[in-house]
């Protein structure tokens, strides 16, 4: 087969910002937002803020220090928050809130479907012992590993922290996508959490940003995180633009980027593959390890970037067309046809 047009998979991460988007980034008004007075990041905030139902929300340049900062403000030194063992904020942001925050994390199993049992979550919290980390705040992840979580959980999982006098945080890096999967508001996708933080990235397309919500005393605590994590930004409507274009055109897409992913599995299982049944936007592909080295190298040939590993990850995203999809489906099925 001939070389395709180069294809990439490895994360919804890769998009690059439309021609369009890159128009609304140019004709951006800005200012200092330090000072705040960068009137597009203003704008951003409170379009964001009201969206999903908050008081107030803090512009930050990337996830990671959202998430940060946020259990920062909740968490003061020698306190620790309950998340999962599968969880962003726990696995894959460097330990950051030990690291940086003094804060323990205290991990937990996730079930299946991404959510943590209540009964962990309740076993996990610790009495109030000079022995003891002060337990403060439960963290969760929506989506989680291209998984939803769902309603009837969240609602019993931030009822039953506020109950336990717990802040409830959501790492929303991708609750767009929850939110168009489950067919509701924003706001409604985040009901019950305290802050939560938003990717303006990744599929929505914007080339950084993450945007914190909550009350205003929190996010005037973030606020004050955010600087001393060196996120203090200067003229950032630049980027704050992006994100409103991406909020205002890049939303109600993410329903193709779910229907692609779908498409791909199929495709993949009519292959004779082992396939997770995707939920929004990420294929799992489940290969044995024999498998792994050799597809790797066939589609890397053919234009194609992926993480292949024995549990494989393929992303869809705006950047890649149903075409191309077929294109990809074409290869993995001539390639283990051929053996």
């Amino acid at each position: 087969m001939t070389p395709m047009a180069p294809v990439d998979l490895r994360s919804d991460t890769v998009t690059r910002p439309t021609a369009e988007m890159r128009a609304a980034m140019a004709a951006a008004d800005v200012g200092d937002d330090v000072y705040r007075d960068d009137p597009t990041v203003n704008r951003l905030e409170a379009v964001v803020a009201e969206r999903f139902g908050f008081e107030a929300a803090v512009f930050f340049g990337t996830g990671t220090q959202s998430n940060l900062a946020g259990l920062m403000a909740h968490c003061a030194r020698g306190d620790e928050y309950l998340v999962g063992q599968e969880a962003h904020t726990y696995k894959y942001e460097q330990g950051g809130a030990a690291v940086l925050g003094s804060i323990q994390p205290q991990p937990l199993e996730n079930e299946p479907d991404g959510s943590i049992a209540l009964a962990r979550l309740a076993a996990a919290i610790k009495p109030d012992d000079v022995h003891f980390a002060r337990t403060r705040v439960v963290a969760l992840e929506n989506t989680i590993g291209g998984r939803v979580l769902p309603p009837a959980y969240v609602r019993a999982a931030t009822d039953f922290a506020h109950a336990r006098g717990l802040a409830t945080h959501l790492d929303g890096a991708r609750i767009f996508n929850a939110a168009v999967k489950l067919g509701v508001a924003e706001a409604d996708a985040t009901r019950g959490f305290d802050s939560v933080s938003i990717c303006l990235s990744k599929g929505l397309g914007a080339p950084a940003g993450s945007v914190l919500v909550g009350s205003r005393d929190f996010t005037a605590a973030a606020r004050r995180w955010r600087k001393a994590l060196g996120g203090g930004m200067r003229q950032v409507g630049i980027l704050a633009a992006a994100g409103l274009y991406a909020l205002e055109h890049h939303v109600a897409r993410l329903a193709e980027d779910h229907d692609n992913a779908a498409f791909l599995a199929e495709r993949l299982e009519a292959a004779g593959l082992s396939v997770d049944r995707p939920q929004t936007n990420m294929v799992y592909v489940n290969l044995a390890a024999a498998d792994v080295a050799p597809l790797a190298a066939h589609l890397a040939a053919h234009g194609v970037l992926a993480s292949i590993g024995e549990r494989t990850r393929l992303v869809t995203h705006l950047d890649v067309s149903r075409s191309a999809l077929a294109g990809v489906a074409d290869l993995v099925s001539a390639h283990f046809g051929g053996r």
